[in-house]
């Protein structure tokens, strides 16, 4: 089967740097994403496109781009590229995305969305004729969350997701959900049941990182962030993953960092994961 992919921008996300690193000191993350006076930092938000046939199929972590963008009250207020600009310079629309693998089902929205749900404008989900496929045990999770987490799930994405009917709850033994060279690892140190989707190119497989690793940073065994729940566990399925990459010199796409799309991984002199092959970002790339 002929099958590309490419990499798509769903906007950016402002999170806190010292939670986004987590252990790690300010003083080095800070030389690799400068922070704001508020310890800010502005990280990319970034999608998967995978064409197979006739089929497209989108991947993306956490459910934030999910949404339609909020309508724009006056003329003087700027347009915000997002997912749909994306896929236009691509010749694709909304109906034109037969499916969407959600990595898991967190959300963290802008302000301003946050205002619009809570006043009861939740904006609608996108993709109104695609399958959604998420991870079972993840979705179970998303329903009774811990207080730990419970403000990253919001409740109106569930719900429209769950009356949507297609939503399409996957486990350990589900195959060929999207065709035959797709296989799907579940992680649970960062949020339990995280699904990541492994991807059979011509050159060697490609596994999209969500917030599993979300940025060449992430690499190092010790690097966290705040919002992962189980740090040992990460680090363990972050060698396991990373071990099945090199043996198979497979890529790793990343998600969240500000400068790399998909790289690919070696283990230095020191028995450290370092990346090389490095791409910005992807259009079409099917070796």
């Amino acid at each position: 089967m002929n099958r590309s992919i490419s990499t798509l921008s769903s906007g950016s996300r402002t999170l806190d740097g010292g939670v986004m690193f987590g252990a790690t000191p300010r003083k080095d993350w800070a030389a690799l994403i400068k922070p704001d006076h508020e310890n800010l930092v502005q990280l990319p938000s970034r999608a998967l496109l995978v064409q197979q046939g006739d089929k497209n199929i989108l991947v993306l972590a956490g459910t934030d781009a999910l949404l339609a963008p909020l309508p724009r009250t006056c003329r003087c207020q700027k347009h915000t590229h997002g997912l749909l600009d994306s896929l236009a310079r691509h010749g694709l629309g909304e109906h034109d995305i037969h499916a969407v693998v959600l990595t898991h089902l967190q959300a963290l929205v802008s302000a301003e969305l946050r205002h619009a749900i809570e006043d009861g404008d939740t904006p609608r989900l996108l993709f109104p004729t695609a399958r959604y496929l998420t991870g079972r045990r993840h979705w179970l999770r998303a329903l009774r969350p811990h207080p730990r987490d419970r403000a990253l799930f919001i409740s109106p994405i569930l719900g429209q997701l769950q009356v949507s009917e297609r939503l399409e709850l996957l486990d350990e033994t589900s195959e060929d959900v999207l065709g035959s060279g797709w296989r799907f690892h579940f992680s649970d140190g960062h949020t339990p049941g995280q699904l990541l989707p492994e991807i059979d190119l011509p050159g060697g497989c490609v596994v999209f990182a969500g917030d599993l690793i979300p940025g060449t940073h992430w690499l190092s065994l010790d690097a966290g962030s705040g919002f992962d729940r189980n740090p040992e566990c990460l680090a363990d399925e972050k060698e396991r993953l990373l071990d099945h990459l090199v043996a198979k010199r497979g890529r790793l796409v990343l998600a969240r960092d500000p400068a790399v799309a998909m790289i690919k991984v070696m283990r230095d002199r020191k028995a450290r994961y370092a990346p090389y092959d490095q791409y910005a970002r992807l259009r079409s790339f099917d070796n």
